[in-house]
């Protein structure tokens, strides 16, 4: 028997997230304790007279890969998967995990290695060559499992509730109140596409890039579970001056806190943290990850802890966050790198503002436009 949570999960993410179609091609993926999860997408592709392919990963796959493979293996990814990038209609990725530090002890050079072969930026090239086009669409959404009810502090069934609040689902449309949210946003996109210089100012903060030629995103649940953002690439060269970000980044399962970075024509000049400063440095030598690869504001006031998840955590309302390395090519973005890392900054403090052009548009976690 399905739980009435997963039902309605599921419900959400095939219909309204991926709106799957009578006879398309569905490609399911994510950890093996999400059963029932899969159980209840598995069902609603069926209803929806779709072609569901469920491909679960087991249980320590990635911990015995980077301690036994050898670099060939580690970069190795079968052409079934590339085929399936070229023909399938969508994906739904369910994130949840028996352990979020499994990698720890994994040197960051072999899991940069391991995310930035060339066999996967093909995939990848495909996936959003083909997403840009409209012919391919996917979901992240989360399986609320011990493991990150233990990360954000809470017992699993606080946990649960607060997915139910960050996804809408303890309300009687979530549908709808995704389409509200995406109405919302649509007013803040349709001001800043039109704008050209982004400023930020805040704690031990002022930083300014273009975003000139750039396009801004609506996140309103159609690619994330929770969703709640707009997001754009700033101009690769164009980022200038400093910034620190006041909650820890997270990094295979570590955390670094109080990073603060300069920033010269675009690339990282100084990098320092309070913890981890030897992972952060590691981080900023992969190659182009010293480059900004998204601005974002989070704009899910329904989502109020830090949990140590980004799928949860880049939402939260009156946040901001930056990632390194890897641009989105939906926004115009061009760089090339083997992560896409998300830090996040509060911008509820007193003096903190986003400008546009020279106009305050956001001041204090709050939204002026």
């Amino acid at each position: 028997m399905i739980s009435e949570f997963y039902e309605k999960l599921a419900k959400l993410a095939v219909n309204y997230s991926i709106g799957v179609k009578k006879d398309q091609r569905v490609y399911v993926m994510g950890p093996t304790i999400a059963e029932e999860l899969f159980q209840a997408i598995y069902a609603e592709i069926l209803k929806a007279g779709a072609h569901p392919l469920l491909i679960p990963t087991v249980e320590g796959e990635e911990e015995l890969l980077f301690k036994h493979g050898s670099e060939e293996q580690l970069i190795y990814i079968d052409d079934i998967f590339k085929t399936i990038a070229k023909e399938f209609d969508s994906l739904v990725y369910i994130f949840g995990d028996y352990n979020t530090r499994k990698l720890s002890l994994v040197d960051p050079k072999l899991v940069a290695k391991y995310y930035g072969s060339q066999t996967r930026r093909e995939i990848n090239k495909i996936i959003d060559e083909r997403y840009i086009k409209g012919e391919y669409k996917w979901v992240g959404i989360p399986y609320p499992s011990h493991s990150l009810a233990q990360e954000a502090n809470m017992d699993l069934f606080s946990y649960f509730e607060f997915v139910e609040r960050a996804l809408f689902l303890d309300k009687e449309d979530p549908v709808n109140e995704w389409k509200e949210i995406e109405k919302m946003q649509n007013n803040f996109i349709e001001i800043l596409n039109t704008s050209e210089k982004i400023s930020i100012l805040g704690e031990d903060t002022d930083l300014s890039f273009s975003v000139k030629g750039r396009t801004w995103e609506n996140c309103c649940g159609h690619e994330n579970l929770p969703d709640g953002e707009v997001y754009t690439s700033p101009v690769e060269d164009s980022v200038n001056g400093h910034i620190r970000f006041t909650y820890p980044g997270i990094y295979l399962g570590q955390e670094i806190e109080n990073i603060y970075l300069d920033f010269k024509d675009g690339k990282v000049t100084k990098a320092t943290s309070d913890k981890a400063e030897d992972l952060l440095q590691e981080i900023i030598a992969i190659e182009n990850a010293n480059i900004l690869g998204e601005f974002a504001i989070g704009t899910n006031y329904g989502i109020t802890k830090f949990t140590k998840n980004m799928l949860f955590d880049e939402k939260i309302g009156g946040t901001l966050h930056c990632a390194l390395g890897l641009g989105l090519v939906e926004c115009g973005g061009k760089n090339e790198c083997a992560i896409h890392w998300d830090i996040l900054k509060d911008m509820k403090p007193p003096g903190s503002k986003i400008i546009a052009d020279g106009k305050i548009f956001y001041e204090e976690g709050q939204w002026k436009i």
